[in-house]
């Protein structure tokens, strides 16, 4: 895959073409999958270590999407301003998604 066929090319800020469309789809299904199972475990009354254990793990398996996804953004968007000189405004909007997942 080139770096024109990532994220975003020519697009508006509503739509983007995502190179990894069905692999992520396929983790946000798991994701849901997970999340159901928490919430049964709740319904039940389980062990909070438990419970705890499989939310760190709902919390991982988002991590590694919205790791893709800055992953392709950046291959794609980012690399496409820089490389049509808009690179400040695109840099200045990836640090700000990076500052929100480094709290």
């Amino acid at each position: 895959m080139t770096s024109a066929d990532h994220c975003c090319g020519d697009h508006d800020e509503r739509h983007v073409v995502q190179p990894h469309k069905a692999a992520l789809l396929k983790r946000l299904n798991r994701v849901e999958g997970q999340v159901r199972g928490v919430a049964q475990m709740v319904r039940e009354d389980r062990y909070c270590i438990d419970v705890l254990t499989q939310v760190a793990a709902v919390q991982s398996a988002l991590d590694a999407v919205a790791l893709q996804l800055l992953e392709d953004h950046t291959r794609g968007c980012v690399a496409g301003a820089i490389r049509d000189n808009q690179g400040d405004q695109a840099i200045a909007e990836l640090m700000a998604v990076v500052r929100r997942f480094a709290r």
